[in-house]
């Protein structure tokens, strides 16, 4: 009796911890903090460029599907969805992924000056992600494709891995 009592004690303990395990969040970022070492930042850069040409896509169909006489709001709603989704990726980016991982505190005034103005283009980029989400107004989209663009060239400035 007594190992019987055990053997549920384990299955119930398993059956838990299954549970449990199943009802974890599933997403995935694009990077650890640990830090591990394992940097892609030119495939960061490139991501978010993807994340603008899907806002934009998006804002294009919400545009268009809203013009119609008779309008499938399921298709809008999706679009909107859609367009929050990615313009919240591009924020993640920005401050999970460069704000709070790669630039890095310096004391050496040329570093500090750059990571400053590294830090405003990627708030810039974020603001801009935010007025994407409430607008589908495309200024946004070229003021994030020409922040993004800068700080591009300035982050990989001296690097051979810059395209």
């Amino acid at each position: 009796m007594k190992k019987e009592i055990v053997k549920i004690s384990r299955l119930t303990f398993f059956f838990i911890f299954i549970i449990t395990m199943s009802m974890l969040p599933r997403n995935s970022y694009g990077h650890c903090e640990i830090p591990c070492g394992i940097y892609a930042d030119s495939l960061r850069v490139t991501l978010i460029g993807e994340h603008i040409q899907t806002i934009e896509k998006s804002m294009r169909e919400i545009r268009e599907l809203s013009e119609q006489g008779d309008k499938n709001y399921n298709q809008i709603v999706r679009w909107v969805n859609n367009k929050e989704e990615h313009a919240k990726k591009i924020q993640e980016l920005a401050t999970q992924y460069f704000m709070f991982q790669r630039i890095k505190i310096s004391d050496d005034p040329k570093e500090k000056e750059k990571n400053q103005q590294l830090l405003s283009l990627l708030h810039q980029l974020c603001v801009h992600a935010m007025k994407a989400k409430q607008t589908i107004e495309l200024g946004h989209i070229d003021k994030m494709n020409d922040i993004l663009k800068r700080f591009s060239n300035l982050y990989f400035e001296g690097q051979k891995t810059h395209k």
